[in-house]
This record gives C-alpha cells, structure tokens and sequence, in this order.
C-alpha cells in the first residue's frame, strides 16, 4: 500500500487549515477588544500569550485568550485526526492501525497550528510563544502524555511562581514522556491487531523533540533573565476589567 500517495493530500490539506487556524491570534484580537484597541506586542514583555495579556490587560481578557488559543490548538488536531481516518478508512486500513494513522494527522495538525500562532500569518508572523495552543496539542492527542507534562508544570510552578520557567520545564519532558508511552504502552504492550510500530514511537518522538525545541528557543530571553534572576513572577498589574 502507498501510503505516501494515500496521505500527501490529506497531509496538505491539513496542514494549511491547522496553520490558518493557528494564525488566529487571540491575545491581539482580545487585547484590542478590552483596551481600547492596543496592541499586547507593544505591552509588558512583548509576547502574544496569555501570561502577558494577563500582567498586562487584565485577568478578562487573559481568560479569554487562554480558552481561544487552547480551543483552535484542540479544533486542528480533531480536524486532523479526522481527515486522516477518513482516508486511511477510504484506502480500507485495517481498524487497528486506524488509530495510529488517525494520529499522524493530529500530529501534523498540532505542530502547524502551533507555528502559526508563533508565525501568524494575519499579524504580520510575529505572534506568541505557543505554550497553551502546544499543550492542547498534548491533551488532544494523547491524555497519556499530557498528565505527566502538565503535571511538571505545575509542579514547577508551584514552587517559582514563574510561567516561562515552568513551560521550559514541561517542554523538556514532552519528548522523554512520549517516547516513554508511546514505546512501553503502544508498541510493547500493544495487543496483536493493534500494536504501534516502532517507527511510530520514533515519529512522534521526534515530533515530541522538535515542539520541545521550539518552544525552549521561543523562551531564550526569559532563560537569560531567570539566570540573572530577573524573570518576573506571575502578577497582575493592569486595572480589573
């Protein structure tokens, strides 16, 4: 079966409609909403996120923010995970293996809607940082590896009370964590009809590796200013809404 030829269509369509989603910059889009038309780039650290539209703006539009981004990261991967089942069932895959390949869609369309809000295309591709879209990206695909990432989040967060720290923390687990799953409960434990291979594992292990990059390089400057001890804690300094 080719399925280069099976998936190539798919994989495109897919990863154009996760980016354009993931261009959706909600924090600009809020921010210009509940402040009189500003723009969060030019405000507190610069960042088109959540944590900085909460310093900044307030904790309405940061919940606000927050739900939007986590939502258009969870809609590209339904999308995604859906438009390869269909194919993979159209190409008559056996059940068993549709789930993996359900997953190399939800992959693809996580790590574009990811770049897109980093990239925008409407804003100019100056953007956020993608920790939030990232992590629904995560919760999305596998709840197995979620928990344990988010829960070094928190962990760490709990104890610096400091946001970028905590993300660098929880993205240097996400490769470690899925190889983890992916390796002893997908391919070793796997039953006989649907068992990961191990190109699996190393794919989305590799995925896993690549969003943990980019999502430590998008933090360089906080990890400059937490070594000099200068990162601030999280607050809220802007007027209630």
């Amino acid at each position: 079966m080719n399925y280069l030829q099976i998936f190539a269509l798919p994989s495109v369509l897919v990863a154009v409609v996760a980016y354009l989603l993931g261009s959706i910059s909600f924090s600009i889009i809020f921010t210009r909403i509940f402040d009189n038309h500003a723009d969060i780039r030019t405000m507190g650290s610069g960042n088109a996120g959540a944590t900085n539209v909460l310093r900044s703006v307030g904790a309405k539009a940061a919940a606000f923010t927050f739900v939007f981004d986590f939502a258009k990261g969870a809609v590209s991967v339904l999308i995604g995970r859906y438009v390869f089942y269909f194919a993979g069932m159209q190409a008559g895959i056996s059940s068993g293996m549709l789930y993996f390949i359900s997953q190399y869609g939800a992959y693809i369309a996580g790590v574009l809607c990811v770049i897109g809000h980093i990239y925008p295309v409407y804003f100019g591709f100056k953007g956020g940082k993608g920790v939030l879209t990232c992590a629904a990206m995560i919760a999305l695909i596998d709840w197995r590896v979620f928990i344990p990432v988010i829960c070094v989040f928190i962990i760490v967060f709990f104890i610096s009370r400091i946001v970028s720290l905590s993300s660098i923390c929880a993205a240097s687990a996400l490769p470690i964590v899925t190889f983890l799953v992916t390796f002893f409960a997908d391919y070793r434990a796997g039953s006989a009809s649907s068992t990961a291979s191990i190109t699996y594992v190393a794919v989305t292990t590799a995925i896993s590796l690549l969003m943990a990059m980019i999502l430590i390089y998008k933090h360089r400057s906080n990890i400059q200013r937490i070594r000099k001890g200068e990162e601030k804690k999280i607050s809220i300094h802007k007027k209630t809404n």
